[in-house]
């Protein structure tokens, strides 16, 4: 990195929030947002970081808002929790699975897979246990909702299918307008996320693949298969997002089983390009405001 880059980036940390997010909008979107007034998806996004609803900090904490999904649809739809210890040492190490996934609770990006604890150590784990344990999410975007997060370390089991491989991450975006009984939704599938072949595609709520790129990765070369239990997918992303305007429902769906990945209110902090740039205009007139 060079050193203007360093400098400029050291000074935007100076920034207040809203300065912050605007620069940075301007930079990956290609305009200066408005914010009072915001009519974009991205822009409506942004108002949320700066204004959050107050039930976004537990419902964002990847921990406590297992207690939400448990309420909400049941027990079944949560990945099996392996330890969420106060305190990550080696016994804790010790009494790990073969396979399993460490991740830590205040952000995004949080998450070391380990498909074989022999070829990893305690020492090696900690180190980046510490490392996310001290990084203020907040700080990263300006998403307000992050600030009262304490931080924790956790582990789940690792999901695979019957073939060995990790699921497709189901973004499912629920936009809900009042009065409706149904959310207007679109599915983004992230596929092979954390290996070398990453594709992002996205689909209507009849799996139909849309012509809209999301983030840096390339769409697939031919659309996936419909999933046999997208019925039962959208049914449970309904009924955890029912309380919201609008919110980005994970999941993964291994053969013919749901689970539940995280809620996101903020997907790319109100900075996010989308492709073509007319989308971040319609979406933004299926998402309703709310004043908090």
């Amino acid at each position: 990195m060079s050193l203007s880059k360093r400098l400029i980036d050291g000074a935007k940390e100076w920034l207040p929030d809203s300065v912050f997010l605007s620069i940075s909008h301007r930079q990956k979107v290609g305009r200066f947002p408005n914010v009072k007034s915001p009519r974009t998806f991205n822009e409506k996004i942004l108002h949320r970081c700066l204004y959050p609803d107050p039930r976004f900090v537990d419902l964002t904490d990847k921990l406590t808002v297992r207690d939400y999904v448990r309420r909400k649809v049941g027990e079944q739809y949560l990945i099996p929790l392996i330890a969420d210890p106060d305190h990550f040492d080696e016994q804790v190490f010790n009494a790990l699975p073969k396979t399993f996934v460490m991740k830590a609770n205040h952000g995004s990006g949080f998450v070391k897979i380990v498909h074989d604890k022999s070829e990893t150590s305690f020492a090696e784990l900690d180190r980046l246990a510490r490392q996310w344990l001290v990084t203020d999410f907040y700080r990263v975007a300006r998403e307000r909702h992050y600030r009262t997060i304490k931080p924790r370390i956790f582990f789940e089991e690792l999901l695979a299918d019957s073939s060995g491989s990790i699921p497709a991450d189901m973004k499912v975006h629920c936009f809900f307008r009042e009065g409706s009984a149904k959310p207007t939704i679109y599915i983004a599938v992230i596929s092979d996320r954390f290996g070398e072949h990453s594709r992002g595609d996205m689909y209507d709520a009849q799996w139909n693949r849309l012509e809209i790129a999301i983030g840096h990765y390339p769409r697939s070369e031919t659309p996936a298969p419909r999933p046999h239990n997208l019925d039962e997918l959208l049914s449970v992303a309904t009924s955890l997002a029912r309380d919201f305007e609008y919110v980005r429902v994970d999941l993964y769906a291994p053969d013919d089983k749901i689970y539940f990945g995280e809620l996101t209110f903020t997907p790319g902090a109100g900075v996010f390009p989308m492709r073509p740039d007319v989308v971040d205009y319609e979406w933004g007139q299926l998402m309703e405001m709310k004043r908090v």
